[in-house]
């Protein structure tokens, strides 16, 4: 027998797999962290609906144009991803009814590729090691096909004032509540920079004393113009990390915001993914592990003091890497292999002691 409409109890749901995106939760990390001064928390980003702290800016973007009148049912959205992007974007498209089509980095990894079909984007794979202005790079692709593509917003992440904005509103007044203001510095990797500016805007605001620490990549530009304002074509190189790094100077960084840039290696950021795994039972992905070795470098510097509150952004999910970091084959093929990666990670705790 049911009970009547009216006297039944309310189903707890949410209407949409968008509300689902943001209030994320912190970890403090123990075994991985125990040479490091102070305590260590991971901001754990892939309980985000799309597994990556991505979904934040698809969403704020995506509902910022839908406000402006930019986007209707029916209409396309249009964007250069290393995967996660895109994968949040394809989403959210669904979920709005949006067509999406995304220019993708050869560079990532199947999996990201996969899951953004899966999710029905359509998918241009573009080469990785090209310049940015070459007509072949994800860069240009994404804006050509905006261009020829009618009813088309493109999204254009690194040069998006609304990417950095969406962690200012989101990512960085969590952190602050979650820590109850008590956080002595943020550690995050640095891509479109969205993440680490929006994040360091709120939290400088609330407390100027507050360091924020970037990671950037060998091979990338943006610790050094951090360092100097000059973009010096020298340091480019080809590397394995996604989501990490970049080739040009987006304006989504707000460099004044970040008191300094350490660089990882792709070989280091992938050990320390699966010593992440080993020791806290956090399966993370490849920028997480980068994310991972950056705290353990700022120790081995002497950055943090007994009394520091550390807080590290684990942007996505090691579902994304299972034919990278997590398969052996490819770890042995880069000279990275397991017995290393466990080792590496650890001997690096140690010497911090």
């Amino acid at each position: 027998m049911f009970l009547p409409f009216s006297k039944r109890k309310k189903v707890k749901a949410v209407d949409s797999f968008l509300h689902l995106v943001g209030n994320t939760p912190l970890l403090k990390l123990n075994r991985s962290v125990t040479a490091v001064p102070g305590a260590v928390y991971a901001k754990l980003e892939w309980f985000n609906p799309g597994q990556s702290s991505k979904d934040r800016i698809a969403l704020h973007i995506i509902e910022n144009a839908e406000k402006k009148g930019l986007l209707k049912p029916g209409d396309t959205v249009v964007e250069t991803t290393s995967g996660n992007t895109g994968f949040s974007l394809a989403m959210a498209s669904m979920v709005k009814g949006y067509k999406c089509i995304l220019a993708v980095s050869s560079k990532s990894s199947q999996d990201k590729i996969d899951t953004l079909k899966a999710m029905g984007a359509e998918v241009h794979v573009c080469p990785a090691h090209v310049s940015a202005e070459d007509p072949r790079s994800y860069y240009e692709v994404a804006k050509r096909i905006h261009q020829e593509t009618p009813n088309s917003i493109y999204i254009n992440q690194y040069f998006n004032a609304l990417n950095t904005e969406a962690h200012y509103l989101t990512t960085g007044p969590e952190i602050w509540e979650q820590t109850n203001g008590t956080i002595t510095h943020l550690v995050a990797c640095s891509g479109t920079g969205g993440t680490i500016s929006g994040t360091a805007r709120f939290l400088k605001e609330k407390n100027k004393n507050i360091q924020i620490l970037g990671i950037d990549a060998y091979g990338s530009v943006i610790k050094k113009y951090h360092e100097t304002g000059k973009l010096d074509e020298n340091e480019i190189h080809p590397y394995r990390i996604e989501g990490l790094g970049k080739n040009l100077i987006p304006t989504a960084t707000d460099f004044e915001s970040i008191d300094r840039f350490i660089k990882v290696t792709d070989k280091d950021a992938a050990l320390s993914a699966r010593y992440l795994a080993k020791t806290e039972g956090v399966f993370a992905g490849y920028t997480s592990g980068a994310a991972l070795q950056g705290v353990l470098q700022y120790a081995e510097e002497g950055t943090f003091k007994k009394d520091s509150v550390i807080v590290v952004i684990f942007p996505d999910h090691g579902s994304r890497y299972l034919s990278k970091i997590y398969n052996d084959q490819w770890m042995q093929d880069q000279g990275f292999t397991e017995e290393e990666s466990f080792e590496s990670a650890a001997e690096l705790s140690k010497s911090i002691q």
